[in-house]
Order: structure tokens, then sequence, then C-alpha cells
């Protein structure tokens, strides 16, 4: 939207602006709300990336925890900015996150154990390349889409096969917390002009920021709660925002066993 204060930063140069006003409450920050609303996800991703080391999961997890606080990071410096090159690092660990989830989901059934992170890396480099030359837009957007897509079939598979109702409560959140949040983004989009002419405007994408930050957590929750039951422990969700707090190791169990 329309600048208030001088920008520190220079002209807009993002392909993206979003319902909130540039630069309302300092030269240096261009759209306050989405860029302090991204706070929520560094603080739940350390939470995430604090109880995967306690517990000793895969690395892969803690790889997790991190890629989501790099994401809220990269999302702060691009809504602080909105320069194109800060936009890049905002979409493309965004991109790079949805392929380590794809890997985390569907790796316990992949026959050949080195080839899947082989190709999603390839895909990862490629796409950030392509990504970095072209302004792919609307594509983007698509393209995030459908790998979010192809993460609900295999989430929604798990969430079969749990029959602890915590548990199964972490999969709900998930599902409550995306919707709800992609309804915020949509809204943002679509009635910005609408939204401009209140008295306060709801900042749709900021509220996205914040539903996706604990989406990613419930499901950060839910999935390690399943590695969990797959390793042959007796995982207990306590709840603090989702937390999972303790663990017993006892004999395998086939609830929430996929391989």
């Amino acid at each position: 939207m329309a600048e208030g204060l001088s920008s520190f930063w220079g002209p807009v140069t993002s392909t993206n602006e979003w319902c909130e006003q540039n630069y309302v409450y300092s030269s240096y920050i261009a759209e306050f709300f989405n860029t302090f609303s991204n706070v929520p996800g560094i603080i739940l991703a350390f939470i995430g990336l604090v109880n995967a080391l306690r517990q000793r999961f895969e690395k892969r997890f803690s790889v997790l925890h991190v890629s989501n606080m790099v994401l809220a990071i990269g999302s702060m410096i691009y809504h602080a900015t909105l320069r194109r090159m800060e936009q890049q690092g905002d979409e493309t660990p965004m991109v790079w996150e949805m392929l380590l989830y794809i890997y985390i989901l569907y790796s316990p059934d992949w026959q050949y154990r080195s080839t899947m992170p082989t190709f999603l890396f390839i895909y990862g480099v490629v796409f950030a390349i392509i990504h970095s030359q072209l302004l792919l837009g609307f594509i983007f957007k698509i393209h995030y889409a459908l790998l979010c897509l192809l993460c609900i079939p295999r989430m929604y598979k798990y969430y079969l096969y749990t029959e602890d109702r915590s548990a199964k409560r972490l999969g709900r959140l998930y599902l409550i917390t995306i919707l709800v949040g992609s309804l915020c983004w949509l809204g943002d989009r679509l009635f910005c002009k609408d939204f401009s002419r209140w008295y306060f405007n709801p900042q749709g994408h900021a509220l996205w920021h914040i539903f996706m930050s604990f989406n990613s957590y419930f499901a950060n929750a839910f999935l390690m709660y399943c590695r969990a039951q797959q390793r042959g422990w007796d995982p207990k969700v306590a709840y603090f925002l989702g937390l999972m707090s303790r663990f017993k190791r006892q004999r395998p169990s086939n609830t929430c066993r996929l391989n």
C-alpha cells in the first residue's frame, strides 16, 4: 500500500505488496505488523527444537525446526524491506521447508533411501536458481500450494493410524490453523480495498503468519509423536501449546506404524 514515512531501504522492488500501509511506525520497517507477526514462529520453532534435541530425535527433526526459524526470520527481513532480494530470501525457504516435510512424511516407505533426499536436494537447488532469475509470481504460489497438497494425504494417513486422542487433537489443530490462516491470506488479498477504508485494518497477512506459525508447530509435534511410536516408544502428549513433554521407552506399538 501507499507509503507513510520516508523509506530507509529505498523504493519497493518486490513483486508483492500486502494490505498494510508502508513505513507507518518506522522508516526502517516497511510493514510493521507483517514483520513482527513472524516472532511467534521463531519462538515456537525454538521450543520444538529444544524438545527434539532433548528427546534425541533424528537430525531431520532438528533441521525441520531450524528451517521454521529461518523461514520466519527471512519473512521478517522481507516485510521490513520489501525488496526483491529479500523476497527471494522469504519465498525460496518456503519451498525448501515443504521439501523437507515431504521427505519426513514419505521417507519411511521409500525403498531406496538415498534417492529421495538426493532428488529433493537437487530439486531445491534447481528451484532456487530458477526462482532467483525469473519473476515467477503466480506460478510460485501455485507451485507452493501443490507442495502443501502433497503433504496432506500422508498427514491424513498418519491421523487415521493414530489412536491416542491427544495426538489426534494435534492433527485437528494442524488442519484448523492451516484453513483459518489460508482464509486470512485470501481475505487480505481479495478485500484489501475494502479494508483500507475501515478504521482498523484486520491485518490478514499478519494473522496468516501467526496461524501458520502454530500450524508448523502442531504439524511438527504430530510427526514427532508418530515417529516416536515407529521407533517403539510410548509417547505421551502433554499440552503446552501442543508440546510433547515426555516419553517412555517400551515395547513397540502398532499404533501409527506405517512402515
